[in-house]
């Protein structure tokens, strides 16, 4: 029986997945380092720090480190979705919806602690999390299922009484590989993508998310 439910948050709770991209980007020229949207490819699902490290490998500049790099993606990104991003559909609803039902609620995102935490507060949403948790914590990132174990050991709830909610495959890779339960919410460019029959439902937003669902 699920007792737990675990969130993402980028492109889950928060349309921010888009603006990742054009932070990247910005930085990136700035900074006279030759990436392309091609080349996120090369880094998807590592973290910021590991993406910055890898451009510092691969395509070397002079000037700032990967790390200081890295943190100005993060202040761009940080500003950028306080100004442009919302609450995704259902998502409110949903929280109150587990709140009133008595489910453990966490969120276990790859994003850095200090975006989360930001981020979470600047949209009122940090009240309805028991747990909030950063791949920041644990070695390794999604699709590595560190972070969701972390999020359900600290809220003292067993992986198999867990559900998480996730829009990405490399989350939904996560979550199965810490025998989780998993409902995937993709956006509309990736909802076709036949990688995700592997979740136990799909969803096309959070409004669809039903107490029978869980239970």
């Amino acid at each position: 029986m699920i007792d737990t439910v675990i969130f993402d948050m980028d492109g889950l709770l928060l349309d921010t997945e888009p603006l990742w991209g054009k932070s990247m980007l910005q930085v990136a020229a700035k900074h006279k380092i030759p990436i392309t949207r091609e080349r996120f490819k090369e880094t998807t699902g590592l973290r910021i720090y590991e993406v910055t490290d890898h451009w510092a490998t691969h395509y070397p500049w002079e000037g700032k480190t990967s790390y200081e790099v890295a943190e100005e993606i993060l202040d761009d990104i940080i500003a950028s979705s306080k100004n442009h991003a919302t609450i995704l559909r259902g998502v409110e609803q949903t929280l109150h919806l587990l709140r009133q039902n008595g489910y453990k609620i966490g969120l276990a995102s790859s994003s850095p602690r200090r975006m989360i935490h930001e981020l979470v507060d600047h949209f009122g949403l940090t009240k309805h999390f028991d747990v909030i948790t950063s791949a920041d914590v644990v070695e390794l990132g999604k699709p590595h299922p560190a972070v969701f174990l972390h999020c359900a050991a600290s809220l003292g709830s067993k992986p198999t009484r867990c559900l998480v909610l996730e829009d990405s495959v490399n989350g939904m890779i996560a979550g199965k590989a810490a025998r989780m339960r998993v409902i995937v919410i993709p956006d509309d460019l990736h909802f076709d993508d036949p990688r995700f029959t592997v979740a136990d439902a799909k969803l096309r937003s959070m409004e669809d998310l039903t107490l029978d669902m869980l239970k």
